[in-house]
């Protein structure tokens, strides 16, 4: 019998322990902001995690909207899915660059469509690779799978469920970005969009959130500090948001992740019901 995932976030000695296992599926979500001009699938083909496959957040997204990565359909979705050789009763585990880029992004968006066996890789491909652990280079060539998707509503707020958080302020929201974006004293990094925040938001940056060493997530205690510093009560829901539905989705995770082990009661209470809701703007 497999593993199961011991939590939202796994550690590097946990994914080299089972690498290689049928059902676990590693997936490289490297996303990078266009002003950095890198290439993450080519980066990908140089070296990624051996056995992984390239979750690329740009492709797997609605392409009819005019917005950056939102969300594709359910079938979609299971297509893409199924491409890249993940099936239904896989674990999953996602890993990125620098503060879960865009690994939290794959972890929510497969939650979204109903897996909830995934997780995500603490400190990245940065902390895989400087332990000396094995990667290899090229593309990959999964066999093609058989993957279900259900879309769950409830982890996603759209533009008319927040204007209702607006009117009945019945959730937090937290924004990821820098607080100068935040605060509309940074330019925002696509062009015509107006800088400032949504009425009501708390500011708290994802970097604050991790460790300046190797790139894990703070302890639990840390980012409950400062998730508190930010103004937020853990007994409410939470909204995350940020500039185009990547950065917002690490506050997610970290909430879910060190919050639930900081007020397991609150969580445990709340598992068969995710309140955690992410905003796509």
């Amino acid at each position: 019998m497999s593993a199961a995932l011991p939590d939202p976030l796994v550690s590097t000695e946990w994914l080299a322990a089972h690498l290689g296992e049928p059902d676990l599926k590693v997936v490289d979500a490297t996303f990078y902001l266009p002003h950095l001009e890198r290439d993450a699938a080519a980066e990908f083909e140089q070296a990624h995690v051996s056995g992984a496959v390239f979750f690329d957040v740009e492709t797997i997204a609605d392409h009819a909207n005019p917005l950056p990565h939102m969300l594709p359909d359910a079938k979609a979705f299971a297509d893409a899915m199924g491409a890249l050789g993940i099936a239904a009763g896989d674990r999953v585990v996602a890993y990125g660059g620098r503060g879960l880029i865009a690994s939290a992004r794959a972890w929510w968006t497969l939650r979204v469509f109903g897996h909830d066996r995934v997780a995500v890789l603490d400190g990245g491909s940065a902390k895989w690779k400087k332990e000396g652990r094995p990667v290899e280079a090229g593309r990959a060539t999964p066999a093609a799978q058989r993957f279900a998707a259900s879309y769950r509503p409830e982890l996603v707020a759209d533009l008319d469920r927040m204007r209702a958080i607006l009117e009945r302020r019945d959730a937090q929201v937290i924004d990821a970005r820098s607080r100068g974006r935040f605060a509309a004293t940074e330019p925002e990094m696509r062009p015509g969009l107006r800088g400032g925040h949504i009425p009501g938001s708390r500011s708290l940056p994802y970097n604050e959130l991790f460790r300046a060493d190797d790139d894990a997530m703070l302890p639990a205690e840390d980012v409950g500090a400062a998730f508190a510093r930010a103004g937020l009560d853990p007994a409410r829901p939470v909204v995350a948001s940020c500039g185009s539905g990547v950065s917002a989705a690490r506050n997610a995770a970290s909430r879910v992740v060190r919050w639930r082990a900081a007020t397991p009661n609150q969580w445990r209470a709340a598992a068969s019901k995710p309140r955690l809701v992410f905003h796509n703007r």
